[in-house]
């Protein structure tokens, strides 16, 4: 079953992309011309030619595309077959005019192999969240569909050295993260984005993950246009104080490559900005 589709030109691309029809959230963001900016300004600042990039929950396939054109050979995971069709559109244009590739593969990243129930979100076409076996759905997805999918270790298909990890899972980032443990060891200098949302979290508690990724060797703050170095500490007091449903804090991490890739004003800025916040 394929879902609707509209197509749309983005300027910045100089490519057409194909958003889901009905979408609330990451279709009319691309219709207007992007999405995601302060990340995708992160995640292209470390990109070059013929890089290995990872994007984990790839959903349509907006950063893939990024890094395509940029010219690196990428890998995305999007198990639900009807958007990965979609991706798999958005990425063929992206190889007609960049230099780089892209592999989608049909499966969640996951710790070992299995299969799972993914609950898909009825207006929001980016939460769709893997369930745990036996258990109900989220109260916030009442009512939404379910499907079987297949989980795989990113291992089985990757072998590093990775220059870039995007990691949004919608709550499996630590069992993503668990799958890739071999990649990580084979990447000594990387640069990652990854969905920190506590309330969708499985596998492990809000802090094991976060010392997980610092016992690493990770750098770590918030994907913003001015990130600054967070402490787990900090991050874990300033995601507290957010609504639990609606969303965590989007974090940025690097080892062994420079933190502040986005230039001096934006690292000045970061600066002020961690003097301020909490």
């Amino acid at each position: 079953m394929s879902l609707p589709t509209r197509t749309v030109r983005i300027p910045a691309l100089g490519i057409d992309f194909d958003v889901l029809v009905g979408d609330a959230i990451i279709g009319p963001s691309i219709e207007r011309g992007s999405w995601a900016d302060h990340e995708t300004a992160l995640f292209r600042a470390h990109l070059e030619p013929g890089v290995r990039v990872l994007d984990l929950g790839a959903n349509i396939g907006w950063f893939s595309v990024q890094a395509v054109l940029a010219g690196a050979h990428v890998d995305a995971f999007e198990p639900v077959p009807e958007i990965a069709e979609v991706c798999e559109r958005n990425v063929a244009r992206a190889m007609q005019r960049g230099t780089g590739r892209c592999t989608v593969h049909r499966v969640a990243a996951g710790a070992e192999r299995g299969k799972a129930k993914i609950a898909l979100h009825q207006r929001n076409f980016g939460d769709n969240r893997v369930l745990e076996a036996h258990s109900t759905r989220p109260s916030d997805m009442s009512v939404a569909r379910e499907i079987e999918i297949e989980i795989a270790p990113v291992d089985e298909f990757v072998r590093g050295p990775l220059r870039f990890a995007k990691i949004d899972t919608q709550g499996s980032e630590w069992l993503a993260l668990q799958g890739m443990r071999e990649a990580l060891a084979a990447s000594p200098s990387m640069a990652l984005l990854l969905e920190f949302w506590p309330y969708a979290l499985r596998g492990a508690a809000p802090r094991q993950l976060l010392d997980f990724l610092v016992e690493a060797g990770f750098v770590l703050g918030k994907a913003t246009e001015a990130p600054y170095p967070m402490s787990v500490e900090r991050i874990l007091r300033q995601t507290s104080r957010r609504d639990p449903v609606k969303g965590g804090i989007d974090l940025y991490g690097t080892r062994g490559r420079p933190f502040h890739a986005l230039g001096l004003g934006p690292r000045l800025h970061g600066f002020v900005r961690s003097l301020k916040e909490d």
